[in-house]
């Protein structure tokens, strides 16, 4: 067995997912979830490309390390299932929101909705042992998200890529600025927010790329949602 990916990933990624460092990472995980809880659940873990395939990728939002205390990862990159509070980050990620271009702090951090506009909320690590935060660095998955990333710069479409703190910063070297757009600033975590993710205004520029691009912009818009009905 191995993993097995959504959609046109599946064919984008084919050469990558028959590395053998795909195989050890997948029977690492697989030992992992025998011993421990791992988030995000095995059904979730491609979530952000399920919901974004390759040919509709618009915006590249750049996470780390999937959150790691109980219902809270589901697979997109700064996102939590409805009904769970709201982590630090992603209150601050709603204030800019809100600052930026005028739209009140949502209920709920469910953020799918930017996904299936084409906003690929990829972290560049897509599992954590519950409760360890980084647990699962440097077992594989950064040499396949980078890969992702590789993959999305070779789209003829210009692609707007977000990275927020210098870990999501040092993946610059894969992106050819020439022909995509880049907006860096400081991570939304409460330890950097300050020193410049606030007053930023990354979501106003990421619809002035697009529609410099030809794109449809992105609407930032969090609908409510029924959290029995959300996945």
């Amino acid at each position: 067995m191995a993993f097995s990916l959504p959609n046109d990933w599946k064919t984008v990624m084919s050469d990558e997912l028959e590395q053998p460092y795909m195989r050890e990472l997948y029977h690492f995980l697989q030992s992992e979830r025998r011993q421990h809880p791992v988030f995000p659940p095995e059904e979730d873990l491609f979530s952000a490309l399920a919901l974004t395939p390759y040919q509709q990728v618009k915006v590249l939002l750049l996470g780390q390390d999937p959150y790691h205390r109980e219902g809270q990862a589901h697979g997109l990159s700064f996102s939590v299932r409805p009904g769970v509070p709201l982590p630090p980050s992603l209150k601050n990620i709603f204030k800019e929101l809100q600052a930026d271009v005028g739209i009140s702090i949502p209920k709920h951090g469910h953020l799918t909705s930017w996904a299936r506009q084409g906003v690929l909320m990829l972290n560049t690590v897509l599992t954590v042992r519950a409760h360890q935060p980084h647990s699962h660095k440097n077992k594989g998955w950064e040499t396949f998200t980078d890969a992702i990333i590789r993959k999305v710069n070779q789209k003829e479409d210009p692609v707007v890529f977000v990275l927020w703190g210098n870990p999501a910063k040092k993946k610059k070297k894969w992106i050819d600025t020439e022909r995509h757009t880049v907006i860096e600033s400081a991570h939304p975590s409460p330890l950097s927010a300050r020193r410049g993710f606030f007053g930023s205004r990354p979501f106003s520029a990421i619809n002035r790329a697009l529609r410099a691009a030809g794109h449809r912009e992105i609407d930032w818009t969090i609908p409510d949602l029924d959290s029995k009905r959300a996945h």
